[in-house]
This record gives structure tokens, C-alpha cells and sequence, in this order.
């Protein structure tokens, strides 16, 4: 394990804390009587007070020093005596332990009382410290110059979505975004209990995915030695409830899909279902809406969210239009009563990417995407899909070909899909099998298979059900201002990170290296032999361990060999 200077020297400051008996990782509970919060809303001047917390600043003179300390509701000033904390003839606590031993980041407790200074600073006068956990990796520090310009902030995305735990220590605000996330789900919740809905739980594992559209993750049960995949969707499992007798039921559910990556797409995120009986889409426009706005306004204390250089406005009702009239008004092409090879020549002339597997829905999705998403910024419903589009919901009272469904697009992303529920299973297995007609046409988002216990549950009847499901994570990216789903996931699904070579070097392969240093230009290998001086079975030992370190490479360019450092 290779440390670096300052790490080795906080091991160093926790090996003479262990010499001078000072546990560094205590066992027994630190009782916290106050916050740095509830500090500065009851200030009260000599009011004796214990706290807890990470030291992130001091400023050291002699025997007094300003620190801040930050706990989980913010920072407030304390301040260090010498005379204070150490009332006796020995000064140890304060000489050594508080000056030389305890560094930036290290969690500690204080006890003491409050007073204010000169400049009127709410201030904790340190009576006592404990030291709760010594930190062996430094916190990155961001400093300030003479110009106002900030240098050193930790803000590199991948290391802050890496290291959570770091951001969310020294950028502070990036807790307000996972607040504001708890207090949608905490909004939703109460909106949906105070109508009288349950809140459930269904599989993650289910040996068949359904519910959706999109590729699943599969792994194997080993016991039962049977394929099971992560969950696409709960949608089939919340209809089951509602044949069993439930008139309304929700769940906030983590769903996985085997797709690709970007700023508003994670493998793992987190949708919200809800089944109501004996409700349409219609219905569900109204209520969505309503919830909306009632969200929107539990969140941010507005109905409104700002997100890049939009307001938007989460105030009901909003604007209803059919994919049909939105494909014509941007496109100037009427998808009504058209074939696929129709949808198919149109698709191509307007520059859409196509290609043989898609369907007729497939086809109508991408040009609705690529042409029509984008126009739609404050909260639309999209209504009225293609039956091709939508294998789960009803077929249109009123309108051929079309079903009864609606998404709701706000700055030209869906954030929120809808049905009036499909409950005739006979409509249903045709719908299904006409699905797996296109998983065996190559569609790979297609279902490819038929749930038969659905169908059952069908059967024995569901009542008339609206669903509607929402995006959670993006829906709390526009009400938070943040374009990226990375930055309102805690941890976001990465790369494996990549490792550095630990590679022990002798003398042999640092007389290697120090040559390869020498000049910017490459080398070539028998150049690097020669000028080693090394034996033919050093060379060969000195560069097989730089190679396999991944130090340096050796290739092959036309009739030259060459090696260079990685």
C-alpha cells in the first residue's frame, strides 16, 4: 500500500496517541446534547452545550486558537484555550494532543459554553474535548486567493461521485439536493396516504421481466437452478393487488435495466407506481397534476423550479395534447392509418436512424423523440399513443388505432407514463403476442415473453384501473437544477475505478526508468539494453516487472521495436 506524505504522517500522530494511552476509534457512546443548528436557533449566552463533529479550519496562535467545527446540520465557530481546557499544570491536551496531534477532518466532541465575540460570532468557549475517530487521509481543501479565485475545490464530477462521502464532507450544499430529494418521497407519501392508498412491496427477482419494455439483468438462482431477472418494472405485480381487492396501491420501487448510460439514465433507479381502481387516464391527468403541484411546493416551498434557463411552472392544470397532432405539428406527417413500411420510408427521409427490427410503435417512438420531445419545456400531457406503442393499456374509447394513454413531458424529457389499464386478458395475450413477434424480429426491447399468471390473474378479473408511474430521479433533477441524474443518485452506478500499478522497483529497473525519463523521445529497445548496461538475465527480469507493473510498453512500429513509459 502506497501512502502518501501526509498520510504517513497522520499514522505516525496515531501511533504517539496510542502511546499516550489516547483511543483513537472509542467504543462507548458520546452523548450529543446540541447541533450546531439548534445551537445558533437557542443562542443563549453561558449556556454549557456538547457537541460533535469534524474540525475543518483552525487558526493556531500559542495558546488559543479559532477552529470550526461542522456536524450533520452545519458549521459553527470554537474556540480553543489553553488555560480553559487545561486547568492544571499539565497542558498536554492543549501543547499536544490539540496542536500537533489532531488534524483537518478529525471527528471530535467538545464540551462548553456559549458566548459571542467581539465581531458578534455565536462561539462554543471549549471547556473539554474528546477525540471520537482519527482520520489517516487528508479532506481536499479548497483555498481562496488574493483574487477571489478558488483553487483545490474538490469538483472533478467522477472523484465526487466516487467518493460521496467526501463531497457531501466539504461541499455542503450537495446535502440540500438528497433533502430535497427525501422531501418528495415523504410529499408523495402523504399525498397518496391521505387518499386512502396502501403502500406495498413486490419482487426484485421475478422469473419473468415484465411490466416493460427494455433489457433486463439476468443472474441465477442456485438453489432452484432457474434464471431470475432484476426487475424492469412492479407494474404486473401491483395489477395482481388489485384483482386481489386493494382499490388503490402504490410503491416507490428500484428497477434495473440492462441499457445504455448518460446524464438522465442510470442501470438502477427508482420509479413510483400507482394502481387506482375504477379510475381512466383522464382521471389520472387531473390527479397527477394535483400531486404535482402539491410536491412541487412541499420541495422548494413554490410551485415553481427553475431548471437551466427555465421556470417551471408545476401549477395545475396543464396542456393536453395527442401524439398524433404533436408528430403533425412538427413534422408535418400524419401517422394516422399508416403502415410500417409508410412509418418506416418517413422515419429514414427525415434523417431518423431505422432499421429493419423496429415495429410500427418503435418506429412512431423515434420520430415522436427525435422531432417533437424537445419542444415541449413546461408540463405537457402527451396523450392518445399508438396501440403498437402500448401493449398494456386499453384500446381508445373513441379513436381507432389509438389507446388510452398519456406521458407527461416537461424540458422535453418524459417524466411520467400512465394507462387507463388494460383488463381484458384476451386483448391482453394478443397484445403479448404480438410483442414476442417482435422480440423474435430482433427488437431487443420488446418482451419476449408471455406471463401466463398475469393472464390468469386477468381472468379472474380486474375492475377498471388507472396506473400511472414516475420517474423519481429525474423528477427530483428538475426540481433540484441538476441536468445529471449522477448528481441526485448518492451512488451512481460508475466505471470500475481504475487501479495503480504497486510495483516494487529494484535498482535494475529504476536505472530502466531514469533512461526512459531522460529525453521526451521514444526509445529504442536494444537503445535501452545498451545503455542499461545490465546483464542479458537482469534486463530480462528489470523489463518483464516494468511491463507487467504497466510501467512501460513495448510495441512494435513498422520494423522498429520500441519502449516507451505508459
Amino acid at each position: 500500500m502506497q501512502l502518501s506524505e501526509q498520510e504517513i504522517i497522520r499514522r505516525e500522530k496515531l501511533t504517539k496517541l496510542v502511546e499516550m494511552g489516547i483511543n483513537a476509534f472509542p467504543a462507548e457512546e458520546y452523548t450529543v446534547t446540541d447541533t450546531t443548528e439548534s445551537i445558533k436557533q437557542n443562542f443563549s449566552e453561558s449556556k454549557q452545550v456538547k457537541i460533535a463533529g469534524r474540525l475543518m479550519s483552525r487558526r493556531i496562535q500559542g495558546k488559543a486558537s479559532f477552529a470550526e467545527l461542522q456536524d450533520s446540520t452545519g458549521k459553527i465557530q470554537v474556540y480553543f484555550n489553553r488555560d480553559e481546557i487545561c486547568t492544571g499544570e499539565d497542558k498536554t491536551l492543549y501543547n499536544d494532543v490539540y496542536k500537533h496531534l489532531l488534524d483537518i477532518g478529525d471527528i471530535i466532541g467538545i464540551e462548553g459554553e456559549l458566548f459571542t465575540t467581539q465581531v458578534g460570532e455565536m462561539t462554543v468557549l471549549v471547556k473539554n474535548f474528546t477525540l471520537l475517530t482519527k482520520t489517516l487521509r487528508p479532506l481536499p481543501q479548497a483555498k481562496t486567493d488574493e483574487n477571489g479565485v478558488v483553487h483545490d475545490a474538490f469538483n472533478d464530477p467522477e472523484m465526487r461521485y466516487r467518493q460521496r462521502y467526501v463531497d457531501l464532507t466539504v461541499n455542503p450544499q450537495v446535502k440540500d439536493i438528497f433533502v430535497k430529494r427525501t422531501k418528495l418521497f415523504n410529499a408523495m407519501r402523504t399525498f397518496f396516504n391521505d387518499a386512502g392508498y396502501f403502500e406495498v412491496e413486490t419482487p426484485i427477482l421475478q422469473s419473468i421481466p415484465g411490466g416493460a419494455a427494455a433489457r433486463p439483468f439476468i443472474t441465477h438462482h442456485n438453489a432452484l437452478d432457474i434464471p431470475l431477472y432484476l426487475r424492469i418494472a412492479n407494474e404486473l405485480y401491483l395489477k395482481r393487488l388489485i384483482v386481489g381487492g386493494f382499490d388503490g396501491v402504490y410503491e416507490f420501487s428500484k428497477n434495473f435495466r440492462n441499457e445504455g448510460m448518460d446524464r438522465t439514465h442510470n442501470p438502477e433507479f427508482t420509479a413510483m407506481e400507482i394502481y387506482v381502481a375504477y379510475k381512466d387516464y383522464n382521471w389520472m391527468m387531473d390527479y397527477t397534476e394535483k400531486l404535482l403541484e402539491f410536491c412541487a411546493t412541499s420541495v422548494n416551498g413554490s410551485s415553481e423550479s427553475v431548471f437551466g434557463e427555465h421556470t417551471i411552472s408545476w401549477k395545475a392544470p396543464y396542456p393536453r395534447v395527442s401524439m398524433t397532432e404533436a408528430i403533425q405539428k412538427y413534422t408535418g406527417f400524419d401517422i394516422t392509418g399508416k403502415t410500417e413500411q409508410e412509418l418506416f420510408d418517413f422515419a429514414k427521409s427525415i434523417g431518423i436512424e431505422v432499421n429493419e427490427t423496429m415495429g410500427k410503435g418503435k418506429l412512431i417512438d423515434e420520430i415522436f423523440g427525435e422531432k417533437c420531445e424537445g419542444n415541449f419545456i413546461q408540463p405537457t400531457f402527451i396523450t392518445d399513443y399508438p396501440i403498437e406503442m402500448s401493449p398494456l393499456t386499453k384500446k381508445h374509447r373513441s379513436k381507432e388505432g389509438l389507446t388510452e394513454r398519456f406521458e407527461l413531458m416537461v424540458c422535453g424529457k418524459e417524466i411520467a407514463n400512465a394507462y387507463s389499464e388494460l383488463n381484458d386478458p384476451i386483448d391482453q395475450r394478443e397484445r403479448f403476442e404480438e410483442q414476442l413477434k417482435l422480440a423474435e424480429k430482433g427488437d431487443d426491447e420488446a418482451t419476449g415473453f408471455i406471463d401466463e399468471d398475469f393472464l390468469r390473474a386477468l381472468e379472474y378479473g380486474m375492475p377498471p384501473t388507472s396506473g400511472l408511474g414516475i420517474g423519481m430521479d429525474r423528477l427530483i433533477m428538475f426540481l433540484t437544477n441538476n441536468p445529471s441524474i449522477q448528481e441526485v443518485l448518492f451512488f451512481p452506478q460508475m466505471r470500475p475505478e481504475k487501479t495503480v500499478p504497486q510495483v516494487e522497483l529494484g535498482e535494475d529497473e529504476k536505472v530502466i526508468l531514469e533512461i526512459l525519463n531522460s529525453r521526451e523521445e521514444v526509445f529504442s529497445l536494444a537503445e535501452v539494453k545498451e545503455r542499461s548496461q545490465l546483464s542479458g538475465k537482469k534486463w530480462d527480469k528489470a523489463s518483464k516487472t516494468l511491463t507487467k507493473g504497466g510501467l512501460v510498453k513495448v510495441e512494435k512500429i513498422d520494423e522498429s521495436v520500441l519502449m516507451k513509459l505508459v
